[in-house]
């Protein structure tokens, strides 16, 4: 549901979340505070994240108001693949296609639901019902390591070390990333705030203003393919800074290098699979998720201190994939 809401002459100056709430009287003004602050709603085209933000005459309100969502997850029985567990918190090898929590379209089937029969009521419920114990997370088609509290001083230590984003301390998180074309350089950063698309709520994009901060840092691993010409792809390693949603595949877009499989952020690069040699060229066309790994884990122990440091191999399909792309 999309609520739209034209400022008029009088109502100029008014806190944001004071005149959707004025207009939205079916909505409480703490629901409205949140929807703001969850980056749901956009004025003049702007993700505004701020609820003391004043409107302009003339501004144009829309806010993305979510399907209300139904009781709290019930275990199910789903294989998990722990790398390490014990009484504080369990490492998760996650494979592609699996949903972290409950959302819209996916309210069972989910690592909540298997993690919920798995650990059963030592499961923290501090990150609330719908999330337990999740201080993170990664995109359904992403595969690879994850952590999960178990305790709720667990989940407080743990969430302080990914909201420090491993300024201060030993966190750590690397991907491996399959993408088009090859960069210019074997390393860089990318520094591009992202908020949701005005057009497209599911999607995230690179703005100007009213985004959040998001700092990537890639380093080319591998490029494919020979010649005169641009090599096709490249293998990238990219370490966060900090974890916004989508992070690596809209910002590896932003610089014109897409993931390769990625429907939402790489469509327009489906034609370059067209182009390429066999047994590439079927490979790239029929690999159905994007093409990312978050294959470093790194940590410190919420409550012994001890670093804890995991690592994932590729997964079988893209190992496939990369197979393919070394025969160019």
């Amino acid at each position: 549901m999309v609520a739209t809401i034209a400022v008029t002459a009088p109502e100029a100056g008014i806190r944001l979340d004071q005149l959707i709430a004025r207009k939205t009287p079916d909505i409480s003004r703490n629901r409205i505070q949140t929807l703001i602050r969850q980056g749901q709603v956009c004025v003049g085209g702007e993700t505004i994240v701020e609820p003391k933000y004043r409107v302009n005459e003339g501004d144009t309100i829309v806010m993305a108001i979510p399907e209300a969502e139904p009781a709290e997850p019930q275990p199910e029985d789903i294989p998990l693949d722990v790398v390490y567990e014990d009484e504080h918190l369990i490492v998760i090898d996650k494979p592609a296609g699996l949903v972290v929590h409950p959302g819209a379209g996916n309210w069972t089937g989910t690592l909540v639901n298997a993690l919920i029969h798995h650990c059963g009521d030592t499961l923290s419920g501090i990150g609330g019902v719908k999330r337990p114990g999740i201080v993170h997370r990664l995109d359904k088609d992403t595969s690879g390591l994850l952590v999960v509290a178990k305790t709720d001083k667990a989940h407080q230590g743990l969430a302080a070390q990914f909201a420090d984003h491993g300024r201060s301390g030993p966190l750590e998180r690397s991907y491996t990333a399959l993408v088009w074309g090859a960069p210019g350089t074997f390393r860089g950063t990318i520094d591009a705030p992202l908020a949701r698309s005005v057009t497209n709520r599911q999607k995230i994009t690179v703005t100007r203003s009213g985004g959040r901060r998001a700092i990537t840092h890639w380093q080319m691993i591998k490029r494919y393919g020979s010649g005169d010409g641009d090599a096709p792809a490249s293998l990238i390693a990219c370490r966060l800074e900090t974890g916004r949603t989508h992070q690596i595949r809209v910002h590896m877009a932003h610089i014109g290098h897409p993931l390769i499989g990625d429907a939402d952020y790489g469509a327009g690069f489906r034609t370059k699979a067209a182009r390429l040699a066999e047994p590439a060229r079927s490979a790239a066309a029929r690999f159905p998720r994007q093409a990312l790994h978050a294959g470093l884990l790194a940590f410190a122990h919420p409550e012994t201190g001890d670093l804890m440091r995991f690592k994932s191999e590729i997964p079988d399909d893209f190992q496939a994939l990369l197979d393919a792309f070394d025969t160019l």
